[in-house]
């Protein structure tokens, strides 16, 4: 069987692919725990600088595998009292992770500590739709289309989805694409905030993106984001704390005084790897 996930790295960046071509990178059992364990794994390496996340093929992922579905519950789409076992596990926990093993399949991207550009194209439907949230920025195809879907299945969005989007487009915006599931296209997505910028080739933005933030203060960019995610929860004086705090961690560090020297110096800085 070909695998679910295919990753390369090179100068830091990682190249995620999403690789069922041939369901359109659809979710099924998998997929799942291959993209959880594609984050897990991509986490622990102290020399990542920033990740793009794509999917092989005419999308970037449909949503959930149906079918795939419909087999985990024996087959009763109806069942309201669907456990962790009908679902084939998941909705049981991720190791340690907070989030079940469906919700890390886009919590993976929100907690990775280095950024996460997704590119965009074909569909991102459903939980497709959700893995992409889970990045920091997203780079679409102007003929991409994007969907909400879960409400056709009667379902809700489970894979952070409810989380995620209230912050990316307004309230009533995400509510109305979620109790209707209609699909919006790459320019409005663009111009609601659901992506955040366009390109006619996103794959090939999203890696020259990543290779201008890997050229960047490693520490400097991790602290950036880690603030930057929680200032969404924190108290602004626990934020100005937060940011001061890890202002004075970045000052006369070694790699901050090599992004001084480089820049003084016109050249490309050499940084060191996070401890």
């Amino acid at each position: 069987m070909t695998e679910r996930v295919s990753v390369s790295i090179d100068g830091g960046v990682a190249d995620v692919r999403l690789n069922r071509p041939d369901k359109l990178n659809a979710l099924d059992g998998a997929m799942f725990k291959a993209i959880a364990e594609t984050g897990a794994r991509l986490t622990e390496d102290r020399s990542l600088r920033a990740v793009v996340l794509s999917g092989e093929g005419r999308a970037f992922c449909a949503g959930l595998d149906f079918s795939s579905f419909m087999a985990m519950g024996g087959g009763n789409g109806g069942d309201s009292g669907a456990d962790e076992k009908s679902t084939g596990g998941l909705l049981g926990k991720f190791a340690d992770s907070p989030a079940t093993l469906a919700q890390q399949a886009a919590y993976a991207w929100v907690s990775l500590p280095v950024p996460v550009i997704a590119a965009v194209h074909g569909v991102a439907f459903g939980g497709g739709l959700q893995i992409a949230l889970g990045a920091d920025v997203r780079i679409a195809a102007p003929d991409s289309r994007f969907s909400v879907m879960e409400i056709k299945w009667g379902l809700i969005p489970d894979m952070t989805g409810t989380q995620t989007l209230r912050h990316l487009v307004r309230l009533d915006i995400a509510k109305e694409l979620t109790f209707t599931g209609r699909i919006v296209e790459g320019l409005e997505a663009a111009e609601i905030g659901l992506v955040t910028r366009i390109s006619d080739d996103p794959r090939a933005a999203a890696l020259e993106m990543a290779r201008e933030i890997a050229g960047k203060s490693p520490q400097a960019i991790r602290s950036a984001k880690k603030l930057l995610a929680e200032a969404m929860y924190s108290s602004e004086a626990d934020g100005l704390r937060a940011e001061a705090r890890a202002q004075g961690q970045l000052i006369a560090s070694p790699n901050q005084l090599e992004a001084v020297q480089a820049n003084m110096e016109k050249r490309a800085p050499r940084f060191s790897d996070p401890e």
